[in-house]
């Protein structure tokens, strides 16, 4: 995949949690009982689960999205079928290996390998598939939810992003500059939820645009198994072709290159690409509306509270947000004006298994992770008895 193998140990060891923390929630998937309004009746409502459910997952997070999606529905009582992105599909394979041998009843997860569009085709025509759960591109996602209107299939979709990171003046600047830098190259940028529109306030812009840029100029290339390595080779190369094209879209618009800006020359082969800060950024670069999925920082600068929330929404991605400062008021302003599902406050890296995760707008719909998640595989089923 490329990831460094210290990242790629944390999402084991997350996707180890997710299991966990779903098989304990399994035991609290309460019904409730109902007051009535006459003597002779009684109502209480329970829980019931949704069906069979499909499952589609990126390459980007192998072992840890589709372990949100199974371990939910094993939880709710409901059977899986999962096929892995087809670039990585050994991590969930392997998945399944400690599935079975965990002693999960044959049939109950079931994995598929091959083409995309098949196995698509499959969970949408068979009427036992009850619900689809979806990790990917935002217009692939409206896609599904074309195709799911024929036979009304519940939906879980969790879309692409373009999240801001806001910084304040009052915030420490040498510490946000490490956590915006930590968030934005880990896993090269390959992250739905990673931070991609920069905003600090022009107060203190100068100070963390240099201190950003130092460190990045710090982050170590290379093979993910050397010891120190923070940044792995690209996943494909049309990413990194992509990124390519929106630097220099940004250049020919009026962006500087502060440091990276191309392929890495340390390497003839491969997908690497140089870490990247711009800056004389400004909306109307692609970078600015396009979601980047690349190692690219872009930074630009405001005063005003209202103006930089306004700047942040004006995107049809809601996913994550991000915002640094002490001021208790500034970020509770903040966390109520943004428009994203996942808000870190002083937190580049917010997701946790107890936590919902998930979208507004173009982001996605439902939210996985949490009681939230386990409710997603739910059916509510009211029963009212006569006496």
């Amino acid at each position: 995949q490329g990831k460094p193998l210290p990242e790629a140990k944390a999402e084991t060891l997350a996707t180890a949690d997710t299991y966990e923390w779903f098989a304990e929630e399994a035991k609290r998937a309460y019904g409730r009982t109902i007051p009535a309004s006459t003597t002779t009746r009684r109502h209480y409502a329970i829980k019931h689960p949704v069906g069979v459910v499909g499952t589609i997952t990126p390459w980007n997070f192998p072992a840890a999205l589709p372990s949100r999606k199974i371990a939910a529905a094993l939880a709710a009582g409901c059977t899986v079928v999962s096929r892995p992105a087809e670039q990585t599909p050994i991590t969930l394979i392997l998945q399944f290996e400690c599935l079975v041998e965990a002693g999960l009843p044959k049939g109950v997860a079931n994995l598929v390998i091959g083409p995309p569009v098949p196995f698509a085709d499959a969970l949408f025509a068979h009427p036992a598939v009850r619900k689809i759960s979806f990790t990917g591109s935002t217009a692939v996602g409206k896609e599904l939810i074309r195709r799911s209107a024929d036979q009304v299939k519940r939906l879980s979709l969790e879309m692409g992003g373009h999240a801001p990171l806001i910084v304040f003046p009052d915030a420490d600047v040498e510490q946000v500059a490490q956590a915006a830098v930590i968030g934005k190259f880990r896993n090269n940028g390959q992250v739905c939820i990673s931070p991609s529109r920069f905003y600090v306030h022009d107060k203190i812009v100068k100070d963390f645009t240099e201190a950003a840029v130092e460190l990045t100029k710090k982050l170590r290339i290379g093979s993910g198994l050397e010891e120190g390595v923070q940044i792995g080779p690209m996943f494909a190369p049309q990413g990194l072709e992509k990124a390519e094209k929106l630097i220099a879209d940004a250049r020919g618009k009026g962006a500087h290159v502060l440091t990276g800006g191309g392929r890495s020359k340390r390497f003839e082969k491969g997908y690497w690409f140089e870490p990247t800060v711009l800056d004389h950024v400004d909306g109307t670069m692609g970078i600015m509306t396009d979601e980047p999925f690349a190692p690219v920082m872009p930074i630009l600068d405001f005063s005003k509270l209202d103006d930089v929330i306004a700047a942040a929404n004006a995107t049809p991605y809601g996913l994550a947000a991000y915002v640094f400062t002490n001021d208790l008021t500034v970020a509770t302003r903040m966390a109520e004006g943004l428009e994203a599902g996942i808000i870190g406050i002083n937190d580049p890296v917010p997701t946790s298994v107890q936590c919902p995760f998930g979208g507004m707008k173009e982001s996605g719909m439902g939210r996985e992770l949490s009681v939230e998640g386990l409710e997603a595989y739910f059916e509510t089923k009211y029963v009212s008895v006569g006496l």
